[in-house]
């Protein structure tokens, strides 16, 4: 009889323990100032497989209402009760850089959906391996230095010498006007440079003095629809000249608040927001296309953005770093399998996700080259293909 009861309570308790689900925390921004693209976010994650490298999933997704601290709050909920062996998010910079202390006390890897270079790379330039936080973080959107490279070719190829720039007046708007001078690396010159809030409803006073300085071009650093009111303005005011933005411009809102001010603009994004426009040549094409159809069978036509691209190419990126951890022998649920899929992340090798192609070392935790920025411009109030200059 004893050895009846034991028999069945390993048959009922070890396959349970053997195939235990994998849990992937989720943290978006739904609601809040950020909820034009957490909801972008959320509709990617909807179309995520139940399986994460053959593997059972289930994911455990919670809104931080743009909050730094909710963010907090929320990872920490993920590593102490639901016991993530993955977290995926968030879309802020600022809630990112939070949740490093958590990543580093839990040893849990995250795929960041936010853009700052700064998640993945030390102030002191040491490598993210070597940082006890950031060597468990890694990030989908291209870091600001691959973007302000297609902004900066396309002038240079247009013969454009004076560039006007005004960006929000908060470390967005900081690290492009660093990241644009050094790939200006002074072959074009800044003659004005000016700043303005998210929040703020007029910037009447920056575009006066942009316009004094005369410039062959203006490049306004802001991301969502705060980065409607430059452009719209320098309109009102009679500018006519060529207007570059950011990447961070990406959402469906900027276009219906935009309207016909943002004609013409152009702006580097990943591949994966103008797939249907690239040439057959482009090694992202087909991976972005797929994703493009996918994501507007559901949405609807031209829905696609820079940020659903990133949050399907995070289940992509996790997909294979998984199927590489499970062949480690650790188990989901356990630091062994955490410490595993880390690893596996560090290094992915040649991974063609939506806006762009992986290559992941301990030196670098973003991992996309040149093929994951093209130029695009707004047109007949869609994102498209401007070319690759």
């Amino acid at each position: 009889m004893k050895k009846l009861y034991a028999a069945l309570l390993t048959t009922l308790f070890t396959p349970a323990l053997a195939n235990a689900d994998m849990v992937v925390g989720v943290d978006l921004s739904s609601t809040g100032p950020a909820a034009a693209i957490g909801i972008q976010s959320q509709n990617a994650i909807d179309l995520w497989p139940q399986t994460m490298g053959g593997e059972k999933v289930r994911y455990v997704v919670l809104d931080d209402g743009s909050d730094v601290s909710n963010a907090v709050k929320n990872t920490r909920k993920f590593t102490s009760e639901d016991k993530v062996d993955l977290i995926v998010g968030p879309n802020l910079t600022a809630a990112a850089l939070a949740m490093l202390d958590v990543l580093r006390e839990s040893e849990t890897p995250m795929i960041a959906l936010a853009a700052g270079g700064v998640i993945v790379q030390n102030p002191d330039g040491t490598p993210p391996a070597k940082d006890p936080g950031r060597r468990w973080a890694f990030k989908m959107p291209q870091n600001d230095v691959l973007m302000a490279n297609v902004i900066v070719n396309d002038m240079l190829n247009k013969g454009y010498k004076k560039v006007a720039f005004i960006g929000f007046a908060d470390s967005y708007g900081d690290v492009w006007w660093s990241e644009f001078n050094k790939a200006a690396n002074a072959k074009i010159k800044v003659v004005a440079r000016e700043s303005f809030n998210r929040t703020d409803t007029s910037v009447a006073g920056q575009v006066l003095k942009l316009l004094s300085a005369k410039p062959d071009a203006i490049l306004i650093a802001g991301a969502g629809t705060p980065a409607v009111l430059p452009e719209r303005t320098l309109r009102e005011r009679g500018y006519a000249g060529p207007i570059y933005q950011t990447h961070g411009i990406g959402t469906l809102e900027v276009l219906q608040i935009g309207g016909k001010a943002m004609e013409g603009t152009l702006f580097p994004t990943g591949p994966g927001v103008v797939a249907r426009g690239l040439p057959d040549s482009n090694p992202v094409k087909k991976v972005a296309l797929d994703f493009t159809q996918k994501y507007e069978a559901k949405h609807g036509a031209n829905t696609a953005t820079q940020f659903a691209g990133d949050a399907y190419g995070a289940w992509m990126l996790a997909d294979q770093a998984v199927t590489h951890a499970l062949k480690t022998g650790a188990k989901p649920g356990t630091v062994e399998f955490r410490r595993a899929l880390r690893d596996a992340l560090e290094n992915t090798k040649e991974l063609v996700v939506p806006n762009g192609v992986f290559n992941i070392t301990p030196d670098n935790h973003q991992g996309f080259d040149h093929r994951a920025a093209v130029l695009g411009i707004i047109k007949d109030g869609q994102f498209q293909y401007a070319g690759d200059k």
